[in-house]
This record gives structure tokens, C-alpha cells and sequence, in this order.
């Protein structure tokens, strides 16, 4: 009977350890989907939804939203799981992912390879349900070139970038698909937006982190005397065209005067400190950049979807 403490905290300690394994391998299957990610992809849905549904605000229905956030979400997730799927031996290279769950070894590729398939078809064929056949097929075309097209590319061309730009901004697509039925010119506006966006963003990542897809073997930045130039047209070019492309939905009456007015301030905070990156080309600079960049989306959008008409 002496033993009988000894075995219980011997069992609680099992317990323990069983629950935190298991916890650690839902997180680790969390950080496979790119939550981070998941999180502007779900605004830009969001608002491409918003904008584009005629009865909101005054009759708004949230099912048809909730379905078109969860599908996009689901797609997403796939995409970002099976992206790393096709990218792990390269990922262990790299000093910034190689802690991630299939880098490291914490998650099997099998495992890896069912869970993203089963969150990809899934998505498409819930969109497919619960919304309608353009927003499902927009997500699935997504989903192809993303991994099909853009992938492969960042190990040839640093033309990636602006292969990978489009899928990268199709979320407001799918959102006023699943609204309306069909694509409007206002939809391409968010479109161009988001698509702009991408460019001065991923600059400052390929910028901060160039050792490490160097020494992975991806091509996102020319070698040699064009790098400078590349980056340029990359970052300052995209921004200055990105402001006046922001005011579009004001002069289009999709939003009021409040977000025409905050959109020329963040623009011009944006296109400021892409110059500054772009004449400094220090890790500081391109990190600044980073942040600017995260703020300016999301605020954009949420913006845009506070002051619609």
C-alpha cells in the first residue's frame, strides 16, 4: 500500500504528459495552416463579401458570410499545409522555418499530406454547397496556381513574386463571388489592391531573410547588379501605384470621405517607408517596412467595410 502515491503520481505525470503531447501536436498542426496568414486572407474575404453583398448592411444575412469566411479559411489552410509539404527538405535549410512542424520532424509527411488535402477539397466543396459554383471555383484555381505554379517558381524565376501575387490576392474575389454570383469591376479593384500590396510586403521579407533562400536555393531576388533595381520596382514602384489605386473606392462611392482621408495618410505612410528601404537596403529598414505593411491591409480593408454605402 506504500506504493500506492508513488503509482498515483506516476499516473498523474502520465496523464499530464499524454495531454501535453496531444496539445502540442494540435498546435502543431495549427502552425501548419499559417494562422497568421489565415488572418488577413479572413479580412480581405470578409470584406470582398461586405462590399459586394447588396443587402448589407440593412438586410444582412450572417450565414451565407460565416459559410464564405469558413470555406475560404479551409482552403487556405490546405494550401499553406501542402505548401510546406512541397517545401520541407528547403524549409530545414533555413534558419526561419526550420523549426516548423515538418521541417523538424514533428509531424509526419503522410500525416501532413492527408490532413492538407482533406482541408482543401473540403473547402472548395464547402464553398461549392454553401455558397455557389464561382466562389468555390475561384478558391480551387487558388489553391492550383498557389501550389502548382507559384512553388515550383520560387526556385526558377524571381518573377514568383509576381506569379504568386494573384492567387495571393483572390480572397476578395471569392468573398464578392459568394455574394453576388459574379465578379463586378469594384471586385478587381479590391483585387488590385491587395495584389499591390503583396509586393513592397514580400520585398522586406525576401530582403530580411535573403541568406536564408540563398542558401535554400530559392530565387526570389536576382543575383547580381539587378537586385537593387528589382527591389525598387518591387517595393517603391508598387506602393506609389497601390496609393491612388486605394482612393478608387471612394471615387467609385463604394466607401465615404473618412476612408478616402485615412487612405491618402496610411498610402503615404506606406510609400514612405518603402523609399526609405529602398535607399537604405538595411535589414532595420526592410523590418520597418514588414510592420507598416501589416498594419496597412487590414486597416484598409476594415475601412473599407466600416464606411461602406
Amino acid at each position: 500500500m506504500a506504493t500506492e502515491p508513488v503509482l498515483a503520481v506516476l499516473e498523474a505525470s502520465a496523464v499530464q504528459d499524454g495531454r501535453r503531447v496531444r496539445s502540442t501536436a494540435l498546435f502543431d498542426y495549427l502552425e501548419l495552416t499559417k494562422p497568421e496568414i489565415n488572418f488577413l486572407i479572413a479580412i480581405t474575404a470578409a470584406t470582398g463579401f461586405w462590399i459586394g453583398c447588396p443587402a448589407a448592411p440593412a438586410h444582412f444575412s450572417s450565414m451565407p458570410f460565416i459559410h464564405t469566411l469558413l470555406g475560404t479559411v479551409f482552403v487556405a489552410s490546405g494550401a499553406a499545409t501542402l505548401n510546406q509539404l512541397i517545401e520541407f527538405p528547403y524549409d530545414a535549410q533555413m534558419r526561419r522555418t526550420a523549426r516548423r512542424p515538418l521541417a523538424s520532424g514533428r509531424i509526419a509527411r503522410p500525416h501532413a499530406l492527408w490532413f492538407g488535402v482533406l482541408l482543401s477539397v473540403f473547402g472548395v466543396l464547402y464553398l461549392a454547397i454553401s455558397t455557389n459554383a464561382l466562389a468555390s471555383l475561384l478558391a480551387g484555381l487558388t489553391l492550383l496556381s498557389y501550389l502548382f505554379l507559384y512553388t515550383p517558381l520560387k526556385r526558377i524565376t524571381p518573377l514568383c513574386t509576381l506569379v504568386g501575387a494573384i492567387p495571393g490576392a483572390a480572397p476578395p474575389l471569392i468573398g464578392w463571388a459568394a455574394a453576388r454570383g459574379h465578379l463586378d469591376p469594384a471586385a478587381w479593384v479590391l483585387f488590385a489592391i491587395v495584389f499591390l500590396w503583396q509586393f513592397p510586403h514580400f520585398m522586406s521579407i525576401a530582403w530580411m531573410y535573403r541568406e536564408d533562400y540563398a542558401r535554400a536555393g530559392y530565387l526570389i531576388l536576382p543575383r547580381g547588379k539587378n537586385r537593387n533595381r528589382f527591389v525598387m520596382w518591387g517595393t517603391v514602384v508598387a506602393s506609389a501605384v497601390l496609393l491612388p489605386v486605394g482612393l478608387i473606392p471612394a471615387i467609385r462611392h463604394l466607401s465615404g470621405l473618412v476612408y478616402c482621408g485615412v487612405a491618402v495618410a496610411i498610402g503615404g505612410i506606406f510609400l514612405y517607408y518603402s523609399v526609405r528601404f529602398v535607399i537604405d537596403r538595411t535589414n532595420a529598414a526592410a523590418r520597418q517596412l514588414l510592420l507598416v505593411s501589416i498594419l496597412y491591409l487590414p486597416a484598409v480593408f476594415a475601412l473599407l467595410a466600416l464606411g461602406k454605402k
